[in-house]
């Protein structure tokens, strides 16, 4: 059947060849962005080691972290919220475009290849939604990047242990106090959850880092010892 089935894919990429998602150009094979617009996803590569905030130079550990150390270990997230990446995102958290969200897995695939070698944690969660959120849009837009991500690194998903207990307000438009308030006490492990000894924890974009921040100190209050924080993009720091 799989032969059968990518024999089909290639006569239907003939007759309708895969158009990119941003400009309509011919789209390479896998990712549904043309080359151009691949090459303009705009990567982190200059950024706080610790919290993967971009920085006009690379530090260990930024202003930021150097106030207030954070709860886990690293952050990885290996492109900023800039522009055409934004533009994805936006169409798959809040327009539910599917194929938005398998043109960001892929990119966040190709990037954790080529920047996550060594020290892998031993399980990956992603960033729960309270029940009525997720019912008001339909799926989870962090699980829908770290199941592909979790297969493509072959590391076990645990996405039922780590739940919001507690509705909050949407983040966007707070600031980074208004922000830790509203999240204060929102997660919680579900009881009887087996923990490993590393996780990394996977949201889609990592604003101020509060939601992670308070998803690490759940797991780390609980015995984790080290805790990772992953997330598809990473926004500059609000001025």
């Amino acid at each position: 059947m799989k032969k059968v089935d990518g024999t089909l894919k290639r006569l239907l990429d003939v007759v309708l060849p895969p158009r990119c998602l941003l400009c309509g150009a011919h789209a390479e094979p896998g990712h549904g962005l043309c080359a151009a617009c691949h090459a303009d996803m705009p990567r982190n590569d200059c950024c706080c080691q610790r919290c993967a905030l971009p920085l006009e130079h690379p530090a260990a550990e930024c202003g930021i972290c150097l106030r207030r150390e954070p709860p886990f270990a690293r952050a990885w997230a290996p492109f900023r919220y800039a522009h055409p990446l934004d533009l994805l995102e936006a169409r798959f958290k809040f327009r539910r475009d599917l194929a938005a969200g398998k043109a960001l897995s892929g990119l966040m695939i190709e990037a954790a290849h080529g920047d996550l070698r060594a020290e892998l944690p031993e399980r990956i969660y992603c960033v729960p939604l309270h029940p009525d959120r997720l019912r008001e849009r339909g799926y989870n837009q962090s699980l829908e990047l770290a199941k592909p991500l979790a297969r493509a690194l072959e590391i076990p998903l645990d996405f039922s242990s780590l739940v919001r207990s507690r509705s909050t307000l949407a983040q966007t438009g707070l600031d980074a106090r208004e922000r830790r308030r509203n999240l204060r006490g929102a997660f919680e492990l579900s009881s009887g959850a087996e923990l490993p000894g590393h996780a990394a924890i996977l949201d889609d974009v990592m604003t101020t880092g509060t939601t992670l921040r308070e998803c690490a100190q759940v797991l780390r209050k609980a015995g984790v010892a080290r805790v990772d924080v992953w997330a598809l993009a990473r926004a500059p720091a609000r001025r």
